[in-house]
């Protein structure tokens, strides 16, 4: 999809799309040149001004001027979200900003941008993708962060009473939000007060005032226990909120990592070098040194405001408002010309599912891999579902049982465990990514007396719309057995059309007809 700048006035925006250098990105068309190829083939990048400089390279980002953060940014947005091929937005000159104070929105939204944040070719498969992946998932190595006195981050330090959430461009991101989230594309450090072990997760947070946010965690998180355990003590939880970080960083926090690895070892590790990283002022955390924005202060334990309501990822303002405890800001480290990375959740799917589809997918699939269950071909988590509510597992057959013994697993695996619903086992001629064949098999394979197994009382919260507000905490998920049955399943009709792989083949030969 391409924006045009008349396209833009036409819709009363007073805004103009333009192509601008990034940072010192005025190359001559020879380096441009060699930037493009390189991407192409798959290069590793620095921060997020870096990767900013590829995607533009190779005409996957765009920047509009002038718009509001009143109501077209959350517009925007979310056309952007629910926009097949839709480029990643920088927003330039906010009305009521200084020029250069900027948001970025639907960074990771398309395959060619989550492969540069990878480092992997930009017109890699979808299956190479996961492949690759689940590959790096098996041999990582974590490495602990180099911590260094200054960095980017430190080029401005706010203390005091100079520190004014309300001085960057944040959106009311949709119409019926209780207030303004700054933290939607965040990553929020914290520690364990027991083991000092080190916690990176994306929470949302709303600013309050100028010096006071919301932090909200839901329930069983890896911040929320560090805050259970914090407040227990009748202590507050130091806490460090990186707005704009390594989009490497951004996967690591919205994915399920080893409980105690923490995801800045971890993405060290991914990346085959350290992260740099300074210490907090306040709280001697340790913050990402080339992050674009680092809010540091403190979760109080014995204060709260009302917080939300913010629309969430299931597509619902499910969790309503509430009191929850304040964020004290203590500082504000920020780069010049800082950008906030803006991901806000939309009804699925939306960009976060564009990106994590593919991890999330690869992750199930290894999960059941080490979990011991044989001849998994293959895994999906639907968009549809949040990446989270309807999850699909291919096998191949090989004893009596062995499609529950997969589709249990699947259900309460670390990454089919938190607010599952739905999870389809099929056998391996079944494209799990393809919604229409997935409910085909449990159209022709299953039948409901026979094929439906309900799990009780399992690990849910808040943001589940489908639970009365009372009994939030807990659901209940369906496994349907969509393979052949094993009794009989030779004898089961044959299927027309060509497998997965067939299809995957004849698209990578023909499809240059479907543009022509």
């Amino acid at each position: 999809m391409a924006l045009t700048s008349d396209a833009a006035s036409s819709a009363g925006l007073g805004a103009g799309v333009r192509r601008v250098p990034l940072n010192n990105y005025d190359s001559p068309q020879l380096q441009r040149d060699q930037l493009v190829a390189e991407v192409r083939a798959g290069r590793p990048h620095e921060d997020l001004r870096d990767w900013l400089q590829m995607i533009d390279a190779i005409g996957e980002l765009r920047v509009l001027d002038g718009v509001d953060w009143e109501e077209n940014i959350g517009r925007i947005t979310e056309m952007l979200h629910h926009t097949d091929s839709a480029p990643a937005v920088l927003f330039d000159n906010v009305p009521g900003y200084p020029a250069g104070h900027r948001l970025l929105v639907n960074a990771q939204g398309e395959r060619p941008r989550l492969a540069a944040t990878l480092g992997l070719p930009s017109n890699i498969g979808v299956w190479e993708l996961m492949d690759e992946w689940e590959r790096r998932m098996d041999n990582v190595k974590p490495l602990p962060p180099n911590f260094v006195t200054s960095g980017p981050i430190t080029e401005n330090v706010i203390e005091g009473d100079a520190i004014d959430m309300f001085a960057f461009p944040t959106p009311k991101w949709h119409e019926d939000d209780g207030g303004r989230y700054i933290g939607t594309g965040d990553n929020v450090i914290t520690r364990d007060p027991e083991d000092d072990s080190i916690n990176v997760g994306t929470y949302r947070v709303m600013i309050m005032d100028k010096n006071h946010t919301g932090l909200y965690i839901s329930p069983g998180k890896g911040g929320r226990i560090h805050r259970d355990k914090f407040f227990a003590k009748g202590e507050d939880m130091p806490a460090v909120v990186v707005l704009g970080a390594d989009p490497y960083l951004f996967l690591a926090s919205c994915l399920e990592i080893r409980p105690g690895l923490s995801e800045l070892d971890w993405v060290g590790g991914m990346r085959e070098k350290p992260l740099e990283c300074i210490r907090g002022k306040y709280t001697n955390l340790p913050i990402p040194a080339r992050a674009e924005i680092a809010i540091e202060g403190f979760l109080k334990h014995d204060e709260k405001r009302m917080e939300g309501p913010f629309g969430e990822w299931t597509g619902y303002y499910a969790s309503a408002s509430r009191e929850e405890p304040v964020f004290e800001v203590k500082a504000i480290y920020y780069r010049n010309n800082p950008i906030i990375l803006g991901v806000p959740p939309e009804k699925p799917p939306y960009e976060a599912h564009r990106f994590r589809q593919y991890l999330r997918s690869a992750n199930l699939r290894r999960e059941l891999r080490l979990a011991g269950v044989p001849d998994v071909t293959a895994a999906w988590c639907h968009g549809v579902g949040g990446c989270r509510l309807f999850n699909v597992v291919a096998i191949k057959q090989r004893y009596p049982g062995h499609a529950r013994q997969a589709g249990h697993v699947a259900a309460m695996c670390r990454t089919g465990a938190y607010l599952g619903r739905i999870t389809v086992v099929v056998d391996e001629d079944i494209d799990v990514s393809d919604l229409n064949e997935v409910i085909w098999a449990v159209s022709t394979r299953s039948d409901p007396e026979r094929s439906f197994d309900i799990i009780k009382r399992a690990w849910s919260g808040p943001l589940d719309p489908a639970i009365r507000t009372v009994d939030k905490g807990h659901n209940s998920r369906v496994i349907i057995d969509a393979c052949r049955p094993w009794e009989w399943k030779e004898q089961f009709p044959p299927a027309i059309g060509p497998s997965p792989e067939e299809k995957r083949i004849t698209r990578d030969r023909w499809s240059w007809i479907l543009n022509s």
